[in-house]
């Protein structure tokens, strides 16, 4: 199944969510759910690397 969306829907939706996705990742919350996600995707990488 393919959806096409137009462009100008895409530019209206992440301006509507950027400063709310902003606030996050400037929050405490935000800072510590970044660092886990390092973490998960330097695993990966060491994994795949390994195989």
């Amino acid at each position: 199944m393919s959806c096409t969306i137009p462009e100008e829907a895409l530019k209206s939706f992440a301006r509507a969510i950027m400063p709310d996705m902003i606030a996050f990742f400037q929050s405490e919350e935000g800072q510590h759910e970044y660092e886990e996600w390092l973490k998960t995707e330097e695993g990966q990488k060491i994994t795949n690397e390994t195989e």
